[in-house]
């Protein structure tokens, strides 16, 4: 049913191949576009994204750990009706589950 086609990149102008298979996928995922950039450029497209450049940085907040007392930042504003723990008490009641 599907065949692969020949696309070319938006971004660097070069031509690439959008499989038969990777159609497939998409369909399956419900994507009713066809990708605009080549794969190198999709790439390094997220990984831009992901390193946040544009995020401004997590707002933490400090706390007293529930079980052990010690001070602990944590990311989100802690509030008086449930325990905070600090990472290695967190860890520690975590890994009995």
């Amino acid at each position: 049913m599907y065949q692969d086609k020949t696309l070319n990149c938006r971004d660097c102008g070069e031509d690439f191949v959008f499989t038969a298979n990777e159609q497939e996928f998409y369909a399956s995922k419900g994507f009713e576009n066809e990708p605009g950039r080549c794969p190198s450029c999709r790439a390094a497209r997220k990984q831009q994204r992901n390193r946040g450049s544009n995020r401004r940085p997590r707002e933490m907040f400090k706390t007293t750990c529930a079980k052990c007392g010690q001070e602990a930042e944590v990311p989100f504003r802690p509030s008086s009706d449930r325990p905070v723990y600090c990472k290695e008490c967190y860890q520690a009641s975590k890994s009995r589950w």
